[in-house]
């Protein structure tokens, strides 16, 4: 089984980019052969300072080894490393329907949020078909907002695959339920464009106060707690406990007696604690850069290597060789 999933160098990493995707596919990777990368070219369509996006995707590049990946487990590698990708986004292009990218969700989402209508931002799900298909993926793990563009990316490589013959694999999505939209702390699903999100290795006093400040309805601590599916500290605090720290807060706010800020400081304790041995291994990262270049190299050298083969049967396939 071949997994394939990436992410954006957009911003800071927060909790939602790694319980949605970083987690299961830390755990995916022990199942196949797993091929990560970080999306610089995706990340163009949000970030125009070149300093910002270089500092951004070396920044992925630590939180992911520090999160666990293995690169003697791992292909990881820089999107932009595999030129290859973009060659295929353009072939790819000339098979997809205009009307399927405009149905598009996560277009429609972004410019309604105030992101500015380009080329790059609507075409962007047949870079990520480009993406999937060049290195002949089985598996995608991904968020429950992203599964509309696997849906396109099986879509795209069916299409192909009925007029040029059989190239690609048609790969699947792999969503996680209980972590498939991590609610941020205003209650909309965490994201770096909402300015809601909970940052996996910001400062613990920054991130304290973050966590003090999610958004909750005005009942009183002795007061039993209503509607707890839409409690944002719960719902969080049961994606990092055990589930048997996680029943008993809800039957602590469930009862009565036990506020929103004592639920805000107990989730603040258990999420700094579960990542308190990533954070070690992250300053350790930061005194060997040489070492997370090395390793960005060397996967793309093997990231090239499955693009070229899948590039040799697409030209021929298409007539271009």
């Amino acid at each position: 089984m071949r997994i394939l999933s990436g992410i954006q160098p957009s911003g800071k990493l927060h909790i939602g980019n790694y319980f949605g995707m970083m987690r299961p596919a830390l755990e995916l990777a022990q199942k196949g052969e797993a091929f990560y990368f970080i999306a610089d070219y995706h990340a163009m369509t949000s970030i125009t300072d070149p300093a910002e996006l270089r500092q951004n995707a070396l920044d992925v590049a630590l939180d992911f080894l520090a999160c666990g990946l293995d690169p003697k487990r791992t292909v990881f590698y820089r999107q932009s490393d595999v030129p290859q990708v973009t060659e295929l986004t353009w072939i790819l292009s000339c098979v997809t329907p205009m009307p399927m990218l405009e149905n598009c969700v996560s277009y429609k989402d972004k410019v309604s949020q105030g992101m500015r209508p380009n080329h790059g931002l609507f075409a962007y799900p047949v870079l990520q078909a480009a993406d999937i298909l060049i290195v002949q993926s089985d598996v995608v793990p991904v968020g429950k907002d992203q599964k509309q563009h696997i849906e396109i990316t099986r879509d795209i490589a069916g299409a192909f695959n009925r007029q040029y013959g059989e190239v690609f694999r048609i790969p699947e999505a792999s969503i996680r339920p209980e972590v498939a939209v991590m609610p941020g702390i205003d209650g909309r699903k965490m994201s770096k464009s909402y300015d809601n999100t909970i940052e996996i290795f910001g400062d613990e006093k920054a991130t304290r106060k973050r966590i003090m400040s999610i958004v909750t309805d005005s009942q009183s601590v002795e007061a039993p707690k209503k509607d707890l599916n839409k409690n944002i500290p719960l719902q969080l605090y049961k994606v990092i406990a055990s589930a048997d720290k996680a029943r008993e807060m809800e039957t602590k706010l469930a009862a009565g007696g036990y506020g929103y800020g004592d639920a805000k400081k107990e989730l603040a304790n258990a999420l700094l604690e579960y990542f308190a041995p990533m954070r070690a291994k992250r300053a350790e990262l930061m005194k060997n850069l040489d070492y997370v270049r090395e390793v960005l190299r060397n996967g793309a050298e093997r990231a090239n290597a499955e693009a070229d083969k899948t590039m040799r049967k697409v030209r021929e396939a298409v007539g271009l060789r």
